[in-house]
């Protein structure tokens, strides 16, 4: 099953993501305000793949 894998189409969203989530986790850790409590916004970070990175952008950074 594994060897079935196209990893060249794969590997470049695996890597979006470890992306994604490291920059949300890094500015998240900054950030003193967010829109909600920090460690909810870790598990969302972590646990909803591509999207949860996202989500901390749109909707849990406060803007001024």
């Amino acid at each position: 099953m594994i060897s079935q894998i196209n990893w060249a189409l794969v590997a470049p969203i695996i890597a979006i993501q470890v992306i994604l989530m490291i920059i949300a986790l890094v500015d998240l850790f900054k950030t003193e305000k967010t829109n909600g409590p920090k460690w909810m916004w870790v598990l969302i970070i972590l646990f909803i793949n591509i999207l949860g990175p996202i989500l901390y952008f749109v909707i849990g950074k406060k803007h001024a």
